[in-house]
């Protein structure tokens, strides 16, 4: 069984994974609005996977016969100046979840919670792979710097993930 302060928390997790589901739905729209189709087809992966980590986290709740408590999800940003700015915005974002991510495995090592540990490794090692993937494009977004071929190429490439 969880904890009060657990489930609190993991409650407050799942809130902010939708919460990424939604930020990258609204840089996905920004990037078909833009005629950048391949970033869009990048953020609408990276929102069904931040969708898919929070209903993981509610699975789990529900597992440990805790109550799962849903709250208001806050309005992300919409407004963009650039590419850069938008990947940059999404690797910062991926590092502040990281963050919650580790004070959450804190809290679970401070109450004796073993599953929720064992559960929270995975988030750990996946967002290891997220903050690669975000920093990877926003370098290649430097070096493109006013390219707009290359800008181009790399569209095309973040189109191909599935």
């Amino acid at each position: 069984m969880l904890t009060k302060k657990v489930q609190d928390a993991l409650n407050k997790q799942i809130n902010a994974e939708l919460y990424s589901s939604y930020l990258y739905l609204s840089m996905q729209a920004h990037f078909e609005q833009t005629n950048l189709p391949g970033f869009a087809n990048w953020m609408k992966v990276q929102s069904k996977e931040e969708y898919g980590h929070a209903m993981k986290i509610y699975d789990f709740i529900n597992d440990r016969t805790g109550k799962v408590e849903l709250s208001s999800i806050q309005q992300p940003t919409a407004k963009f100046k650039s590419p850069l700015e938008v990947i940059q915005l999404a690797y910062e974002h991926e590092q502040s979840v990281s963050g919650m991510i580790y004070r959450l495995y804190d809290l679970a090592v401070k109450e004796n919670d073993f599953p929720t540990q064992v559960m929270l490794q995975w988030f750990i090692t996946e967002q290891v792979e997220e903050e690669k993937q975000a920093l990877q494009i926003v370098e290649q977004l430097k070096m493109i710097g006013d390219n707009t071929l290359a800008l181009l190429m790399l569209d095309k490439q973040l189109g191909e993930r599935k």
